[in-house]
């Protein structure tokens, strides 16, 4: 097992798909995986929440993961999600993705039976069995049902597990992974409204939704409390970017990251079922938020 640090801004990839839903469109997720770079992202996350993968085939996860990794060509890691819900599931999904060329799997414990601690940690041992690649523990309790300690994620350490992405939610609990002492996995923020604080607490890695289609604030962001510690510059971006958090958070988060794209000229297609595609109320309030960042497109592509 491999252990690397991720850091920067990572945007939360959305999936991209045609017109009717039916199909990835892999001309649209290379569009965003470009800006992304072009905006100075440290990495890339693909199918995760954000991505949609619970409505993905595995043949449809194993084509983003390569559509990714491949339009990235090294210039920055991508990091997979292979989360499932069985552990064959999850090993077949994080040896393709290595195999694909991802510098890490990002996987969510099994989130239909409630797993107990010992079930947890043989799941991702038996992943690190399998792969030499990071793991990164997806702390999703809203979906899981499974609450983080210190201690459990020394646990986590001792089977293979290198970081962790926080979207709990709990900004106390975050601020006390932080302060834990040396040795735990590294943890990146991955809840929104949090990353003012997170990164203004030292964490040099965030995966974010919002940076699918606002990059460029999300590294500017980064760069100005992480690289010049530059607090006042900081909180006036933030005043303009927390709003959006706030709101993508309000709404269906993966329909509300697709509405940003194509506000600001992504094609993204639908939201598959059972999601829906934001309301058009919605998407005006959302428009109304990106101004203060960056200008819409009028006439946003489906």
């Amino acid at each position: 097992m491999t252990t690397r640090s991720f850091e920067g801004v990572l945007p939360a990839l959305i999936t991209p798909f045609t017109a009717d839903g039916s199909a990835v469109d892999t001309a649209a997720l290379r569009a965003v995986v470009e800006r992304g770079i072009a905006a100075g992202v440290g990495g890339l996350v693909a199918t995760g929440s954000t991505g949609e993968f619970m409505t993905l085939s595995h043949a449809e996860r194993r084509q983003v993961a390569e559509t990714v990794i491949e339009t990235a060509a090294g210039r920055v890691p991508t990091i997979v999600g292979t989360g499932a819900l069985s552990t064959a599931e999850t090993i077949a999904l994080s040896v393709h993705a290595e195999e694909a060329g991802a510098a890490a799997v990002m996987i969510v414990p099994p989130f239909y039976a409630p797993l107990q601690w010992p079930e947890v940690l043989a799941h991702f041992a038996a992943v690190a069995d399998r792969t030499s690649i990071p793991i990164m523990y997806y702390n999703l309790p809203a979906a899981s049902g499974i609450a983080l300690s210190a201690e459990r994620l020394r646990d986590l350490g001792s089977v293979g597990v290198t970081t962790f992405k926080d979207t709990g939610g709990d900004a106390v609990a975050a601020t006390a992974f932080v302060q834990s002492p040396e040795g735990l996995p590294t943890l990146l923020n991955g809840y929104d409204t949090l990353t003012f604080a997170a990164l203004a607490s030292g964490v040099r890695g965030v995966v974010w939704g919002a940076a699918s289609f606002i990059p460029e604030a999300c590294v500017e962001l980064h760069r100005l409390l992480i690289e010049e510690v530059d607090l006042a510059a900081a909180r006036e971006l933030w005043a303009r970017i927390w709003p959006i958090c706030a709101f993508l958070e309000s709404v269906e988060y993966a329909s509300a990251v697709k509405a940003g794209c194509r506000l600001t000229g992504l094609a993204t297609g639908p939201v598959r079922a059972p999601l829906l595609d934001l309301h058009d109320e919605e998407v005006a309030r959302l428009a109304a938020l990106l101004e203060g960042v960056v200008p819409t497109v009028a006439g946003a592509r489906a």
